[in-house]
């Protein structure tokens, strides 16, 4: 019995498509390995067999199924990049998912079709079909990437923009942009609290123990800022050592907790720094909005106001700014003494 010899040819074809998982992963998700070995394992472990060597329907299935198992997994490497958000990821999975889609139909729709085996009438229609189907994927696939890497790029210099480079959170510009479009996606009249936050002797800090060791100072805040805060609310470098943070729908009394969480987070967490004893603290602002439109600018001046007086009353402290309904039902007059309320820590860590 003669022994079928597999082509050797057929598994280096089978390894060249599989390089599209990785290749077009690159571009959809961060280039994450794939085995494509496994397919040209399998191929050669099916040429071994007689019936699979002399059956042409069973090597058309076969390598039907490969390469459409190929273009799903590169579709499935650009749905795990969704978090990036790029208009062109989606034109680009739906086409490799139905060019997979056709490339597994074939043998069935030649099954179906009953085609005999001399009528190349019949077969060439199918195969042009198929050929037209292959050159306007080639062609739309080629141009979607391209649009994917200049909105790519797009999109990372908008970030960039966005962000500052030395905590990674959003930066002055960014902040505004993202609170902007959180109060447009909300009704706009919920509660809101604007949280502004300064480090105590932040210049002696950077004169005393380098700027290296101010950079980590401002890191570290900005980490402990962005855990207490989370997903609820906004929050951004607004220059220099100050740092602010929106809180929507929430009371003042959260508010306030959530401040001093921060404040003693970042007394355990910069108590030492690199070996250096720095024991940086931080003074906090709050303005409150319970009624009417959100207005940002107002809301930031009644917190550098507030702010102002947790510095002059000693720092490492909160001063809540009170709210003109509750200065209204003050029997004293307005006056510099009752602009703000002073509060001092009292949240566990």
């Amino acid at each position: 019995m003669n022994q079928a010899s597999p082509n050797p040819a057929n598994p280096v074809l089978v390894i060249g498509d599989g390089g599209n998982p990785a290749v077009f992963g690159a571009i959809g998700h961060g280039g994450a390995e794939r085995m494509i070995a496994y397919p040209a394992m399998l191929w050669l472990l099916a040429s071994r067999t007689p019936f699979f060597a002399d059956s042409i329907d069973a090597k058309v299935l076969l390598s039907s199924g490969i390469i459409a198992g190929y273009t799903w997994a590169t579709a499935y490497e650009f749905w795990r990049g969704r978090d990036e958000a790029l208009v062109s990821r989606w034109p680009a999975i739906f086409m490799l998912f139905a060019h997979g889609a056709l490339f597994l139909l074939r043998t069935p729709i030649g099954a179906v079709a009953h085609v005999a085996p001399g009528n190349n009438l019949a077969m060439s229609g199918w195969l042009e079909l198929l050929s037209l189907e292959a050159l306007l994927f080639t062609i739309s696939i080629a141009f979607i990437l391209l649009a994917m890497a200049k909105e790519r790029t797009e999109y990372r210099h908008r970030t960039a923009a966005r962000t500052d480079s030395l905590t990674g959170i959003a930066n002055r510009r960014g902040f505004l942009e993202q609170t902007a479009l959180s109060r447009r996606s909300t009704a706009g009249t919920q509660p809101t609290a604007v949280l502004l936050f300064d480090l105590d002797h932040f210049k002696t800090i950077n004169d005393r123990y380098g700027h290296a060791v101010g950079d980590r100072t401002l890191q570290i805040f900005a980490e402990i800022a962005k855990a207490h805060i989370g997903t609820a609310g906004t929050v951004g470098r607004w220059g220099g050592d100050e740092f602010v943070a929106v809180l929507p729908d929430t009371t003042r009394e959260i508010a306030a907790t959530v401040a001093e969480r921060i404040q003693v987070a970042l007394e355990h967490a910069a108590a030492e720094i690199d070996g250096r004893l720095v024991g940086a603290t931080v003074s906090t602002g709050i303005s409150f909005s319970s009624h009417g439109a959100f207005e940002l600018p107002v809301m930031l001046l009644k917190a550098d106001q507030a702010l102002y007086r947790a510095k002059a009353d000693g720092r490492n402290r909160l001063a809540i700014a009170i709210p003109e309904a509750a200065r209204a039902d003050d029997e004293e007059p307005p006056s510099a003494t009752n602009t703000v309320r002073i509060g001092r820590r009292s949240a566990a860590a």
